[in-house]
């Protein structure tokens, strides 16, 4: 396999089309299909699914790895050779929203010290991010899935506690003598892959659909039941002085929800995998 049609398919897939990819190595968008159908022809499979944007294939995910894997090496070995001065290379990292909103943070300040590479933070929801690393589009990613991608070691870095909480107006107007109307009372839901309230109110037997507001956006999803919107299950981490100033509500005194979080990345000797590890594990510190 030759190196060049490997760094070729990375650039179709983070561009999405032959022509950007072209833009992005300096060569003619012909070159690179040249390089694709090399690539395909040495393995005897397709690699890339021609569409808008051009995703890999089950091959093409096995190949992408291995373009990544070399990339980070060459970066690393053109550093040492050149006395550290080489360009910068792209660390690409899942992180979830809540956890790049919250503990995550850290690792920002840590990296803008980073003078060999940018990061690239692909957001994913934590049951899902492990994908990304499947399909060899990240180095590393923050997850809840424990068991290791193939190629990859994986390692518990703590907990985050969510709650069902809400303002204190929602409450009173969706209760009555026997409790909550958990099936009438809005609630606020991040994405459809986002299960956290609907396992809550499976709890309380509910199977219907309340109300139901997507926010897309872990502070605006804050500011949302902040707002009255809807009530959610909010980390602890973001929940500030809400329960302390009675501006938000706990509505059931027994009710949380922890959810693991794990750290998988490649198995690869390399200096910069390893410091993205040795930050991350810093900042999970504040995790339960």
């Amino acid at each position: 396999m030759n190196f060049e049609h490997l760094r070729a398919l990375a650039a179709v897939v983070d561009e999405g089309t032959f022509e950007a990819a072209a833009d992005r190595l300096h060569i003619s968008p012909s070159a690179v299909s040249q390089r694709i159908k090399a690539l395909e022809s040495s393995v005897g499979q397709v690699v890339v699914r021609r569409g808008v944007p051009c995703t890999p294939t089950d091959a093409g995910a096995v190949l992408l790895r291995m373009a990544r894997q070399v990339q980070l090496l060459e970066g690393e070995a053109r550093s040492a050779l050149s006395g550290g001065t080489s360009p910068r290379t792209t660390t690409p990292v899942a992180v979830n929203a809540d956890s790049l909103a919250t503990w995550f943070l850290p690792v920002l300040s840590e990296a803008a010290e980073w003078t060999d590479s940018t990061l690239d933070l692909q957001m994913e929801d934590q049951d899902h991010s492990a994908q990304l690393l499947r399909q060899g589009d990240v180095i590393g990613a923050v997850t809840a899935d424990p068991t290791p991608v193939n190629g990859c070691r994986v390692e518990a870095l703590g907990a985050m506690r969510y709650l069902p909480v809400a303002t204190p107006d929602l409450q009173q107007r969706f209760t009555r003598g026997d409790g909550i109307e958990w099936a009438a009372m809005p609630v606020v839901q991040f994405n459809a892959k986002d299960d956290l309230q609907r396992r809550f109110l499976q709890t309380r037997g509910v199977d219907g659909g309340p109300p139901r507001h997507t926010i897309p956006s872990s502070e605006a999803f804050v500011a949302a039941v902040r707002a009255g919107l809807g009530w959610g299950m909010l980390p602890e981490l973001q929940l500030g002085n809400g329960l302390k100033d009675g501006t938000l509500v706990l509505l059931d005194e027994q009710a949380h929800r922890d959810v693991l979080l794990y750290w998988q990345a490649w198995k690869l000797d390399s200096e910069r995998l390893h410091r993205i590890g040795d930050s991350v594990r810093r900042a999970a510190r504040q995790l339960r």
